[in-house]
Formats: structure tokens, C-alpha cells, sequence
């Protein structure tokens, strides 16, 4: 059975026509735009409205999943201590119901999930959203700026070296050494609200 496909990639500070060229390159016909606030005052070619048109004219399709994949959730349950915990964040409905609407969709369309970070090991599409998408058996490959493609796995694979982790270990699997990796990517990356730290009870 040939695995489905699901893409990622940041818009980071491209030019809207250097994106709409990188998506073409690789045959992308829709973006699940995954960003929790769909605006950028530093690149406003990538504001909502304005990004649907320019992809519109390309023929490529545009759907915000802001609400359901964001990673600056609304919902308070997932925070702990003003920082947003991403397993708590995969057990929402609302997330739940954005990954399904990518599997559904990836069955008639080529998607690339967006968000803003050039770095997929940077993002939550890379170190939440990816992950999950691959419990159901769904191959996912990273769109980096120069145009070349990364595997999931090999994304893995280079978080564990960036934290020294990639070398055997007696006393731990390497699915333990991922994780480690992973929980330790995401203390770096993972959305904080000042606003929840001041009184340190809220998701607790």
C-alpha cells in the first residue's frame, strides 16, 4: 500500500511569488494554513486575505486551520504554567478535528501544511502536528526555503544530534532518546502566555 503524503513548510520571509514558485516546484494543489493568528506586520504578503488570492490566481487551494492546529490554543486546559503542553494540545477535539479534515483532504489533494518558521524542527507543524499525522500512516515531508525535501524521519534524526542524542545508549531506546529530544524542543519552541504565569494556577 503507497502511503499518503502530507507536506510542511514555512513562508518565512520569501517573496509571495518565490513561495507561489516553491509550492509549484512541488506540485502543491492545497495549504491547510495551521498559523493561530494568520497575519504578519513584518511580511504582509503572507496576511490571510491577501495570501488566498495570491493563491487563488495559481490554482491552489487555501484553508485556515488556525483554530484546530494552532499552536497558540485558546484553550486553557493545555497550558501549564502559561506554556502550551503539545500532548495536551493533541487530545482536544479541536485538534482532533483538524487532523482529520488534513487526512481526509490529503486523500484528493497534494497539502502542505503552513505555518511562519523556516526551520521545520523550529515549529509545531514539525514536532506536534507531523507526529501525529504519522500514527496514521501518513508519510509527511518537510519543504525547506532552498527547495529541497526532508523526510520526517530524517528531521527526527537531526533533533536527536542537535541535542547529542543520536549516539547508542545503554540504557535507553532510541524511541526514548527521540523523546527526550522532542519534550526538550519543545520547551524551547513552545508558545508561552505571560498573561497565565501571573497567577501559576491556570492548566494545572
Amino acid at each position: 500500500m503507497t502511503l499518503r503524503t502530507v507536506f510542511t513548510v514555512g513562508h518565512s520571509t520569501h517573496s509571495i511569488s518565490g513561495f507561489l514558485s516553491l509550492l509549484q516546484k512541488h506540485e502543491i494543489t492545497a495549504i491547510a494554513d495551521v498559523r493561530s493568528l494568520p497575519a504578519s506586520r513584518f511580511m504582509p504578503q503572507f496576511n490571510r486575505r491577501v495570501m488566498e488570492r495570491a493563491l487563488h490566481d495559481v490554482d491552489i487551494k487555501y484553508v485556515f486551520l488556525g483554530k484546530e492546529l494552532g499552536a497558540r490554543t485558546e484553550d486553557l486546559t493545555c497550558y501549564v504554567d502559561g506554556r502550551v503542553r503539545y500532548d495536551r494540545l493533541a487530545r482536544t477535539s479541536n485538534f482532533d478535528s483538524g487532523i482529520k479534515r488534513l487526512r481526509h483532504g490529503s486523500q484528493s489533494e497534494r497539502i502542505a501544511v503552513m505555518c511562519t518558521e523556516q526551520e521545520p524542527l523550529d515549529c509545531h507543524r514539525c514536532v506536534l502536528i507531523a507526529r501525529v499525522l504519522e500514527r496514521y500512516e501518513i508519510r509527511v515531508e518537510h519543504i525547506h526555503g532552498d527547495g529541497h525535501v526532508e523526510d520526517h524521519e530524517s528531521a527526527m534524526r537531526r533533533l536527536m544530534t542537535n541535542f547529542g542524542l543520536d549516539q547508542e545508549d545503554l540504557f535507553r531506546t532510541p524511541v526514548e532518546r527521540l523523546q527526550e529530544a522532542l519534550d526538550r524542543q519543545e520547551q524551547r519552541i513552545a508558545y508561552v502566555n505571560e498573561d497565565l504565569r501571573v497567577g501559576g494556577t491556570q492548566g494545572r
